[in-house]
């Protein structure tokens, strides 16, 4: 399809002041969303229906309109590629960046197919609405995918293109049937420095696949809206990674629901890889992980013992384990890309055997 040919009256107020930009809705094909969808009501993007967020938590129902795991993939010969992003900005965390935060990056696939970080679309400082800002690229014709904000609200994106480039829809993921994600704040992505190095990302370029990123800061703690809402999505995907132990408020609270939420989600789909993680602080923060990661454990080995051949356990002091481990948080706790690409890792080969058996 060649830009040329589509409706011009889209009016996108923006600083850019390129010629021959042609401005399109980035929720209209041929873009192809993942990650998220967009919410008519509310008029933004959201990772699970609001509703049902709401119905779980205070900090979901906040949460859910952050748009972690979000991703727009397209295929162009564009020499420039602009966004125009319309956001509820949120205050700048103190162990986060900007662009981490609230900004979009931009990875391109190369000839042998890998996908390759591109650029940032780098958000400016002081922003409240939303920015534009506009990327040279060599003009060839490539796949390109856009992530979304870790921290912020996205109430509109738009995405410029030259007037003479020609748009088509991506190439599907190898995995089509998405991962699904579900745990903490360092599921959600803090601290990666931009997007797509949130350990998720990592994954998803290494292993060809589509994900759904279900990490909630401090809010995920199994409640009984979210095991149900986890296992109807589970029912079609391809694997299940559960690391909410963080969140728990307390020992006895880990004990109540993880070997639940495992029945649940297990119960919904009896053939679905399901991977339990603990997490990953317990290094530097033995007490009180290594009892969380115990209790872990022991929903690992009763689903064993029952006779399930399609769950794995990856021990939280593996995740960041190495030489310069102590390199690989910002805070102690949460991740930076050192610690998410360890995390990545870790979990890369757990990921690779699950999905040749689903």
């Amino acid at each position: 399809m060649r830009l040329d040919e589509i409706d011009k009256n889209l009016k996108v107020e923006t600083t850019i002041n390129e010629p021959d930009l042609i401005w399109l809705d980035a929720k209209q094909a041929p873009f192809a969303l993942y990650g998220v969808f967009y919410d008519e009501e509310q008029k933004c993007y959201v990772r699970m229906p609001q509703e049902i967020a709401d119905a779980v938590s205070r900090g979901v129902g906040e949460l859910n309109r952050c748009t972690a795991g979000g991703r727009i993939r397209f295929r162009t010969n564009s020499p420039c590629i602009a966004i125009r992003a319309v956001q509820k900005n949120r205050t700048l965390m103190p162990h986060i960046t900007l662009a981490g935060q609230s900004g979009f990056d931009l990875y391109r696939k190369n000839e042998d197919g890998e996908e390759v970080y591109y650029a940032t679309f780098m958000p400016p400082m002081g922003m409240k609405e939303g920015y534009s800002s506009l990327r040279g690229t060599d003009g060839a014709m490539a796949e390109y995918t856009i992530n979304f904000p870790l921290y912020d609200g996205v109430c509109e994106l738009y995405i410029a293109l030259k007037k003479d480039a020609v748009i088509e829809e991506p190439t599907p993921y190898a995995i089509e049937k998405p991962i699904v994600y579900y745990g903490s704040s360092i599921t959600q992505g803090g601290c990666a420095s931009r997007p797509g190095n949130a350990y998720q990302g990592f994954l998803s370029r290494w292993l060809d696949a589509d994900h759904i990123n279900l990490g909630f800061s401090g809010a995920g703690r199994a409640e009984p809206a979210m095991v149900e809402h986890l296992a109807n999505l589970c029912k079609n995907a391809s694997a299940f990674v559960c690391d909410y132990d963080h969140n728990a408020p307390d020992l006895q609270h880990l004990k109540n629901t993880h070997l639940p939420l495992y029945r649940a989600v297990r119960a919904a789909n009896p053939s679905l890889p399901i991977l339990f993680v603990s997490a990953p602080d317990i290094l530097l923060h033995p007490d009180p992980y290594r009892s969380r990661q115990e209790v872990i454990r022991e929903s690992y080995e009763t689903a064993k013992a029952e006779g399930d051949e399609k769950v794995w356990l990856l021990a939280g002091d593996q995740l960041l384990a190495g030489k310069g481990w102590d390199g690989c948080t910002v805070d102690g706790c949460h991740p930076n890309d050192f610690g998410f690409f360890r995390m990545a890792a870790a979990m890369e080969p757990y990921l690779t055997e699950m999905l040749k058996q689903n």
